[in-house]
């Protein structure tokens, strides 16, 4: 992997993983392993942030993910996977970018409010959750990253770690950390199953690893062009959730013809369900039976976080040692650098 730019991204787990995560953000990753060097993590630390009350599950959620990521095809060959809390000097470059950060770029984060409204039921009025820009902040500059492959949703959380990697280099005067670009990805909205947008808190996914009965149902009790409320009645495709799966799961000819036949109505509903039943059950058929088959080496999938937790924590404690001597710090119980500080 010599030469070749650095990418870091990472998910918080929280379940099972569900299509929206599938297109919104393995599919591109899985591209990326080959064209970049890649680090890909398990944001344990940051699930806390919203669950710490609740933490029972994020372990369990933690391998859950680990086995689906593998199951679509990130390929440990090829890009380093690790547990974020399995490398403590996410923690403590979190601390030193915390001391220089202002609270006023906290507060303007455009999700703050955002999620503090959508998740009304937890009490987010804690340090952890207005801090959490600065961890994610942490997380990618301690690999020194290019760059961060994001959706345009996520560009502000971007930016300010920019703006913070550039403050810190001020500060300092020292080019310690590279500043991180956005890798902008073009991730299609899938709807969930009632129209909205695909997420586990509207209840409305389809998971990756679901049973092949259990996706037959989901995709047949979906909404459709409300226009069509008889068999007769034409619709119009871009109104219709289903067609958007159709986009992505069904060959291009079929689409056509699914979306002809919709708007002359040629084609039921039912129809059009059961043509994108088969091309979906196709898709994720492989992924379902890899998957099964690792439930089964659970010493195989640790070995693989063991391995990339040792890359990981090499490049994190070299950048790490960087940081410190940057504000002065030196290196932990080194006495020659202690002194050299009294001295100054």
């Amino acid at each position: 992997m010599l030469g070749k730019k650095r990418i870091l991204s990472g998910m918080r787990p929280t379940g099972r993983l569900h299509l929206g995560n599938l297109h919104g953000a393995l599919d591109n990753w899985i591209q990326l392993q080959d064209q970049y060097e890649s680090f890909f993590f398990v944001a344990d630390w940051h699930a806390l942030s919203t669950d710490y009350a609740s933490p029972a599950r994020i372990r369990r959620n933690t391998w859950d993910m680990i086995l689906d990521w593998l199951a679509v095809g990130l390929d440990p060959q090829t890009c380093t996977l690790f547990i974020q809390s399995d490398v403590r000097e996410h923690a403590e470059l979190y601390m030193l970018l915390g001391m220089i950060t202002p609270l006023s770029w906290l507060e303007r984060n455009p999700t703050y409010k955002e999620q503090q409204q959508a998740l009304r039921h937890k009490d987010l009025s804690t340090y952890g959750f207005l801090g959490y820009p600065v961890l994610q902040a942490a997380d990618i500059i301690l690999y020194k990253a290019n760059g961060v492959p994001v959706g345009k949703d996520q560009l502000p959380h971007v930016e300010l770690t920019r703006e913070m990697t550039r403050r810190f280099n001020s500060l300092y005067q020292r080019e310690v950390f590279p500043i991180p670009d956005p890798l902008l990805t073009d991730v299609p909205v899938l709807p969930g199953l009632d129209g909205r947008k695909m997420s586990k808190s509207y209840n409305n996914c389809i998971y990756i690893t679901e049973p092949e009965e259990t996706v037959r149902d989901k995709i047949a009790g979906m909404k459709t062009d409300p226009q069509r409320i008889r068999r007769s009645d034409a619709g119009d495709p871009a109104l219709c959730p289903v067609f958007a799966f159709h986009k992505i799961y069904s060959p291009s000819g079929e689409g056509a013809d699914v979306a002809e036949g919709c708007r002359t109505a040629r084609i039921g509903c039912v129809d059009c369900k059961k043509r994108l039943m088969g091309n979906v059950l196709e898709r994720l058929r492989p992924i379902r039976e890899k998957r099964e088959q690792m439930e089964h080496r659970p010493s195989w999938v640790m070995e693989i976080l063991r391995a990339g937790r040792a890359v990981a924590a090499k490049e994190a404690g070299r950048t790490l040692r960087e940081a410190r001597e940057a504000v002065g710090l030196g290196a932990p119980l080194d006495e020659a650098a202690f002194f050299r500080g009294v001295g100054d």
